[in-house]
């Protein structure tokens, strides 16, 4: 790994994340030049000492590594297009599928550049320190010519040389964040149904996700090897539980659709003859369109 920490970086697109890039770079005092479609976005982080530059082209000739945070894919190409790239080493830190990534980064070869595409998972005011996790995926011996900048940001992660990996994981993590509000939010709504109120909820709920937490190393070797025994409890005991959930939940008319997915995904999987297995063979269920 470069022990290189005063590259001169690039930083396009000065949305608020983007402006937390930029600012993260100065405070490490890293020459930061940075450039934005409005060019007024980029005052406050001129005064803090970035170089604002007038177009694209300049932008990228100002130091060999690129940090990228634009709307969408469509937006990086439409800014990069008429620009050379040859030499560049361009980090993509636009959200888009994994599928977007692998076909960037082959566009970015065919020019000439290095590419590594990348996953912002925190928000803005957590850019440049250590609870800001980014994740990197692409060539490691790109990501390692690089780490020094990119530490500057936050926790950098590298996952692997397949360039989609971190679009793949952050819409993982999407999924379990939405999973766990949500399943937060349904024990909420029945608990204010006997007036208890979320506040009084959520150490409780807190606890559970702990629990649960713990579960998931052994049941994703279950999952690796392909065999599921109950050890702790069946599918089936699991299933008349989710039974359960669904008539509380009817009965103190509280929306039910959450529970009837999870009872519809099990009573799926029993008909399938997994119901004497543990919990995670329902990835079979997650696995088929």
């Amino acid at each position: 790994m470069s022990d290189n920490t005063d590259i001169p970086v690039t930083v396009l697109g000065l949305g608020l994340m983007g402006r937390a890039l930029a600012g993260a770079f100065l405070k490490a005092g890293l020459p930061t030049t940075v450039w934005n479609r409005t060019a007024s976005k980029a005052d406050r982080l001129a005064a803090e000492g970035a170089r604002p530059a007038p177009t694209v082209g300049d932008a990228l000739k100002a130091g060999p590594l690129t940090i990228i945070c634009l709307t969408d894919y469509q937006a990086v190409h439409e800014v990069l297009d008429a620009n050379e790239l040859d030499g560049t080493t361009l980090v993509n830190l636009t959200s888009g599928s994994s599928a977007q990534a692998r076909e960037t980064a082959r566009w970015a070869e065919q020019r000439g550049a290095r590419y590594l595409d990348g996953a912002i998972m925190a928000v803005p005011p957590a850019i440049g320190t250590a609870e800001a996790l980014i994740l990197y995926s692409g060539p490691r011996a790109d990501f390692e010519a690089h780490e020094p900048a990119l530490g500057a940001l936050g926790t950098a992660t590298h996952l692997g040389a397949d360039h989609g990996l971190a679009s793949l994981y952050d819409v993982a993590g999407l999924a379990m964040m939405w999973s766990v509000l949500n399943a937060w939010l349904q024990g909420t709504a029945l608990l204010r149904t006997a007036r208890v109120d979320a506040v009084t909820y959520a150490p409780f709920a807190q606890q559970i996700a702990t629990v649960v937490a713990g579960w998931l190393p052994g049941y994703a070797a279950q999952v690796d090897q392909g065999s599921f025994p109950a050890e702790v409890s069946a599918l089936e005991t699991d299933a008349r539980a989710m039974a359960h959930l669904v008539e509380e939940c009817e009965a103190a008319g509280v929306n039910a659709e959450l529970p009837k997915l999870f009872k519809a995904m099990a009573d799926r999987s029993i008909a399938a003859g997994h119901g004497h297995e543990q919990y995670p063979v329902l990835i079979k269920e997650f696995t088929t369109p």
